[in-house]
């Protein structure tokens, strides 16, 4: 039971966070710097001029020469009446437009989410049956990883190239029947099933280990009751995690529903922020917004009930510590990281922006990737765009690790930013970012860094909060030692190591939100070489050049299978983990 403070500071935390999140979806007309004006006088009067007497009339229309306040209650007042806007394209009701687009992305989320429920129960099987059997719990092993690597965008072009054009079993875009939806509930269900399965046969593992497990046999329990105590258990400690899968769905719609061309909400406020039309993309937010609200609250509401009278009765299980790291787990990521660095060596040295060579010229000695649609080395700009796309990774990370620090200091504080943050996939904050500065790399930058920070944070609020209930911590106040001192000299060096270690384990995960990102037209624009802008630009080329797409999904594959294998060389913890030793605390 959380004490009167704890629980006032907490509410007061998610109350201004969610509160920040409506003012600045409700700000983006204000907020905006990419003078909408001037698309709106295109889209409504092309046949006027662009003068400063039409420019201003437009900016009047919409609102814009108004202050921040009187926007915000407009806006608000207009949604309290259930007036979602009015779309500065089309001149016409935003509401009705994104009811309709809602509608498509829940049905194909609700079809992603039979693949993923599918994938998830084929493996936690394995784990069920060693368990019931008493055998030693495994992996959930390479199929889960292979699973979990590919991220939407790729897995999507990937489904639309073999199952499309190669073997014409599918339709390649549109929306009109239930066959328009295997390949992209493929692309979205297979990745998340893949992620939840592999924490769900983890958790049963840890389940089974418990030693009421023994108990319950030795009074004659039966596997099949056995079985579902154990899914009851282990569903809980994963149930948050399944939650921002779900959520994270909403972000990967956006990509796939672009690949398959499928009039859902996530292509509809992609347009509306490339078209600079307000209305329709706060409508949007707020509906996804809305959607990520209800997922978790309901993931909140059934842990509660999983674990109601044992967190009541402060009878919860002791999970056996898991076992070490062992040396052969490291071969994946090694192997990925060295086929990254052949790709880079080789093609470093040479140009990636001359086009010197046919257009879709095949692969050969001398291009090894072939050539893209303008005639530029393929390896050249798949080489340099490792680059430039882990080069930003690194310096997203070292953000995120110093916001993540500073703000998982507060833990209590801490709550409700995290939440927000962890409810908002990179894709969705980059159009956000988009709409207010432009589509740039160092939009796509700060829209991961913007989210990147909240899993750092929340584990750095875990250590501190562990390292607060230490014996040697809980004196210094009465030997004289400040606060700030305190959390400088003896929490943060206790935090520190494992929240670094953490940070570097994101490093790839982060060059693939930022390939989503470019792939979607959301970061660096031409000519840059970026893996996903390369992905977009060779996608309209599948059926004449495969290669143009097969050269960046190789780098994006490997970087991918080297984001799953090495985070999963995190989650092994030693034995004995060890703090550092607390320094002699001299009284004042």
């Amino acid at each position: 039971m959380l004490r009167c403070p704890a629980f006032i500071k907490i509410t007061a935390s998610r109350t201004l966070a969610f509160g920040g999140l409506i003012l600045l979806i409700g700000l983006l007309p204000w907020l905006s710097a990419q003078s909408p004006e001037y698309t709106v006088l295109r889209a409504r009067y092309a046949d006027r001029e662009a003068t400063d007497e039409a420019l201003g009339a437009i900016r009047a229309e919409l609102g814009l020469d108004q202050g921040p306040f009187h926007i915000f209650l407009g806006w608000l007042g207009g949604l309290l009446r259930g007036d979602l806007g009015t779309s500065w394209i089309s001149n016409t009701p935003v509401g009705p437009g994104t009811m309709t687009a809602l509608g498509v992305s829940l049905t194909l989320m609700a079809c992603a989410l039979v693949v993923a429920a599918s994938v998830a129960v084929l493996l936690c099987i394995p784990a069920m049956v060693r368990g019931l059997a008493g055998k030693a719990a495994r992996d959930s092993g390479a199929a889960a990883a292979a699973l979990t690597s590919l991220p939407e965008f790729l897995l999507a072009s990937m489904l639309l190239v073999i199952g499309a054009v190669w073997l014409g079993w599918f339709p390649p875009y549109g929306w009109q029947g239930i066959h328009h939806a295997v390949l992209p509930a493929l692309a979205l269900g297979v990745p998340a099933g893949g992620l939840a399965g592999r924490l769900l046969s983890e958790a049963i593992s840890a389940a089974l280990a418990e030693k009421w497990t023994t108990t319950w046999r030795t009074a004659g329990a039966g596997s099949a009751a056995i079985g579902a105590a154990v899914v009851r258990r282990a569903l809980p400690s994963v149930l948050n995690q399944i939650a921002l899968i779900i959520i994270g769905l909403t972000g990967g719609a956006v990509a796939v529903e672009k690949v398959f061309a499928i009039p859902g909400l996530g292509r509809t406020i992609l347009g509306a922020a490339s078209a600079q039309d307000i209305p329709a993309l706060q409508a949007g937010m707020l509906a996804l917004l809305a959607t990520a609200l209800i997922v978790g609250s309901l993931a909140t509401a059934a842990r509660y009930a999983l674990l109601g009278p044992a967190l009541r009765s402060g009878t919860m299980p002791m999970t056996p510590p898991v076992r070490a790291a062992r040396r052969w787990d490291a071969v994946v990521p090694l192997t990925c990281a060295g086929a990254l660095a052949a790709i880079m060596a080789g093609g470093l040295m040479r140009d990636p922006f001359t086009s010197s060579h046919a257009r879709l010229a095949a692969p050969s000695l001398l291009l090894p990737f072939g050539a893209d649609a303008s005639g530029r080395d393929l390896l050249a700009r798949v080489a340099h765009g490792s680059m430039s796309t882990l080069g930003t990774s690194l310096l997203v990370v070292l953000a995120c690790l110093a916001i993540g620090l500073v703000i998982g200091m507060f833990p209590l504080a801490a709550t409700g930013p995290v939440e927000v943050a962890n409810a908002a996939p990179p894709i969705l904050v980059g159009l956000i970012v988009a709409a207010i500065i432009g589509p740039s790399a160092h939009g796509a930058a700060i829209a991961v860094t913007l989210v990147g920070w909240a899993p750092l944070a929340a584990h750095t609020a875990a250590l501190v909060q562990e390292a607060r209930a230490r014996p040697y911590v809980g004196i210094l106040p009465v030997l004289g030692v400040g606060r700030v001192r305190t959390l400088w000299r003896y929490i943060l060096p206790a935090a520190l190591p494992s929240v670094f270690r953490h940070a570097m384990l994101r490093i790839p995960g982060t060059a693939l939100a930022l390939a989503a990102l470019g792939f979607l037209g959301l970061g660096p624009q031409q000519p840059a070489p970026e893996w996903g802008l390369i992905l977009a630009e060779g996608i309209n080329y599948v059926e004449r050049a495969p290669w143009a797409i097969l050269a960046p999904a190789l780098a994006l594959a490997l970087s991918s299978i080297l984001a799953v294998s090495t985070a999963s060389l995190g989650k092994y913890p030693l034995r004995t983990r060890r703090y550092p030793a607390p320094a002699r605390v001299k009284a004042r």
